[in-house]
């Protein structure tokens, strides 16, 4: 049993976006979508334990959940009286044999989905957490955590906004040339935060969630395929390629988070990095330059060195400061105060930090530069306190077993 409920948990992980994706192409209604695929894997815990794992999972689950869009489509139309309405969706929703599920068209919707979801009548930070929540599944908590926002909000956020789309009864499809402009910087920005969410799980027992690194490079591969002309694509792209492109070396054998400095490099995926690499060199080129080139810029000048000691910190300082200027951000700002304490020292770094208090007060990676700095310096009271405010904010365990690590380093834990 619990290697079923194991399995159901790995395929939820993998398969809810194309799951959700397919049957909002066929519903239009987020909602149900959600509802029929959380039934469908209700169904596969029931049944599968009994019954055994079927020989293509997607297909089963597809199939389990159109049955139960249909059985809830049903019940509102005799409940409202509208026999036309459900016989239309009847036919959208006719279920498929395991066959003929169709990989591209799963593929498309989940494209379609995402830019669905950043149609421009949303607000921005509603396109991006709504991509979240129905391609990702990811809980309203863990889309609260990246946007700095209190779950009440997000969650009166998330309703709104599939409101919105019924009720604008947006079109669930991929925009023309002319459209994109206004929608591809919110898709990009999506795709960009899901990649995150897996390299940098807000929360759980892993500090990496590799499903979700693999869809968003999937779906930036997807868009650098559609659109090969355009930079914005390319400079995503590169940026993923040259992050993940570590991942190998981010988590020991015991599970456990290894900075950047301590990294065996011998792991680093040098196929990504090339890659990345070349991606970068073409994003780079466009002018205006887009934030996410020079991010992928910051990114390459890591990847470039062989040993910590050799990054070339003054170049990525200077990168910074042009990112600051292309898109200032408070997190920007953060990330650019830690890497000019390599260049002008620790003390200039905290003084940057320091003035970021307000904005980042929730943020734990905020907490825990300032207490790394303070450490540094030999302020050590004062980077135990900093390390106990970043494990108030902290919500994934290797990293708030990090923290607590660092804690009892000082003899203040």
């Amino acid at each position: 049993m619990s290697d079923v409920r194991a399995i159901v948990a790995s395929v939820h992980r993998e398969e809810w976006g194309r799951l959700v994706a397919s049957l909002i192409r066929t519903t239009r209604d987020f909602d149900l979508a959600e509802e029929a695929a959380q039934d469908a894997f209700e169904d596969a815990l029931a049944q599968w334990p009994s019954e055994g794992v079927p020989r293509v999972p997607r297909a089963w689950l597809i199939t389990s959940a159109r049955r139960k869009a249909i059985d809830r489509i049903r019940r509102r139309a005799l409940f409202r009286e509208k026999a036309r309405e459900l016989a239309a969706l009847q036919e959208r929703l006719e279920v498929p044999s395991p066959d003929d599920i169709d990989e591209q068209v799963i593929d498309d919707d989940r494209l379609r989905l995402v830019f669905t979801c950043c149609h421009p009548a949303l607000p921005p930070e509603a396109q991006v957490a709504l991509t979240l929540r129905t391609l990702l599944g990811l809980e309203t908590e863990e889309i609260a955590r990246a946007f700095l926002v209190p779950i009440p909000t997000m969650a009166q956020r998330l309703v709104r906004a599939k409101a919105k789309l019924r009720e604008a009864n947006v079109p669930y499809e991929v925009p023309g040339e002319d459209e994109l402009p206004a929608r591809l910087e919110a898709v990009i920005a999506a795709i960009y935060l899901v990649f995150n969410e897996g390299y940098a799980a807000t929360q759980g027992d892993d500090l990496i969630r590799h499903e979700l690194c693999a869809e968003a490079i999937r779906l930036g591969r997807l868009l650098v395929e559609r659109w090969p002309a355009r930079p914005e694509p390319a400079a995503l792209l590169a940026l993923m390629l040259l992050t993940d492109a570590r991942r190998a070396a981010r988590v020991g054998a015991d599970g456990e988070l290894v900075l950047l400095e301590d990294q065996d490099r011998s792991k680093w995926d040098r196929a990504a990095i090339d890659e990345g690499h070349a991606l970068v060199e073409r994003a780079l080129r466009a002018r205006p330059v887009h934030a996410y080139a020079v991010q992928a810029a910051i990114a390459a000048v890591h990847a470039r060195a062989e040993r910590a000691e050799d990054t070339d910190w003054a170049q990525i300082v200077e990168l910074y400061e042009v990112l600051q200027r292309i898109a200032p951000s408070s997190v920007i700002a953060l990330n650019a105060a830690a890497a000019s304490a390599f260049v002008r020292g620790p003390a200039h770094a905290l003084a940057r930090m320091d003035a970021l208090r307000e904005a980042l007060e929730g943020y734990h990676l905020f907490h825990a530069a300032r207490a790394d700095l303070l450490r540094r310096m030999g302020r050590l009271d004062e980077a135990a306190s900093a390390y106990r405010e970043a494990l108030v904010c902290v919500g994934n365990a290797p990293e708030r077993r990090f923290l607590e690590r660092r804690l009892r380093a000082l003899g203040r834990g």
